[in-house]
């Protein structure tokens, strides 16, 4: 079979498109023939060494994958060949063929198609997890989303507007505003022409954000920890800007605020049966048109780099789907 290859650290135009064997299905495991891999951010990362997994040579980026199982080991009872599944790997996805653990594979409906399927386990898993698990949110509370029309940023307005907030879109192009303002976001603020501190004190009344959702990091960070409400929530996502801020403590003692991460993969490895849950119900709401899992484009396997260099370049509103 086919698979994209990183075989030392490097950039996405040094990845090698070569033939592994096919997988087998062992002992509880089920072989996925895989239709479409949604690629994340963090697959940049990996490849280059900057993640913090960092899986043995050879592996293949995307971590998400959908598709048809194709066969399926020993003990596995509730799967069988032809179900049209999705699956989290952690990475390997950008491939034919996989194998996995057969309790780690949720069916999908044959309403979903395979594209927007691949593209719901970790933007809306991390998105779901941090709004039901880390935010402590009240309804009608107001949730101010850096980089919203991002996958992770995107599944939080559409998740937020779903769960009763008031979504602020905050994002550099007006462009992404009104994509985000179609997908749950109440108002938006372009931080690309206003300081991003005083567009959020301004959009709330001078109360400031009561959670703040960052995916972004960099600059950006302090500018909305300093605009947050008294006792806000600020939700460390992730770094998308590729700088890891350092926040001056002082502020959470001057806005009896917290500051809270959010590590979907680490939560989702020690509460597997909520996660699967958290799964279920995410392609339930897919199905029924509840969340986008919105598509911005789709590749061939051996256009791989330049799917990532869509990421790479901060174009991409919504998913980036590899098929295989």
């Amino acid at each position: 079979m086919k698979a994209i290859l990183c075989s030392q650290y490097c950039g996405p135009d040094d990845l090698v498109l070569s033939d592994v064997p096919d997988p087998v299905a062992g002992p509880g495991e089920a072989v996925i023939s895989i239709k479409s891999a949604a690629l994340n951010f963090f697959d940049l990362l990996m490849i280059q060494g900057k993640y913090q997994i960092k899986p043995p040579f050879p592996f293949s980026p995307a971590a998400e994958v959908s598709g048809v199982i194709e066969s399926v080991g020993s003990g596995v009872s509730d799967l069988k060949v032809g179900d049209r599944v999705v699956a989290s790997c952690g990475h390997n996805g950008a491939r034919e063929k996989i194998a996995l653990p057969a309790n780690s594979i949720v069916k999908i409906p044959d309403n979903l198609d395979f594209d927007r399927a691949a593209g719901i386990i970790i933007i809306y898993g991390t998105a779901l997890h941090a709004l039901e698990d880390r935010a402590s949110l009240k309804r009608s509370e107001t949730m101010a989303v850096l980089g919203a029309a991002g996958g992770t940023g995107l599944a939080a307005c559409e998740l937020g507007k779903l769960m009763g907030l008031k979504v602020i879109a905050c994002a550099s192009s007006d462009e992404k505003l009104e994509f985000a303002k179609a997908h749950g976001a109440e108002l938006g603020l372009n931080y690309a022409k206003e300081d991003l501190k005083d567009g959020l004190r301004r959009l709330t009344g001078g109360k400031g954000a009561d959670i703040i959702f960052d995916p972004v990091g960099g600059s950006y960070a302090e500018a909305a920890l300093r605009s947050i409400a008294w006792e806000g929530r600020f939700l460390v996502i992730g770094f998308a800007a590729g700088e890891i801020p350092k926040m001056p403590l002082n502020l959470a003692l001057l806005k009896g605020c917290d500051i809270r991460g959010v590590f979907w993969g680490a939560w989702a490895r020690l509460n597997p049966q909520k996660n699967r849950a958290n799964l279920e119900k995410l392609v339930k709401w897919a199905a029924d048109g509840q969340i986008s899992s919105h598509v911005d484009r789709t590749f061939p396997l051996e256009q791989t780099a330049d799917a990532l260099k869509v990421l790479a370049g901060r174009q991409a509103m919504g998913k980036v789907i590899l098929r295989p």
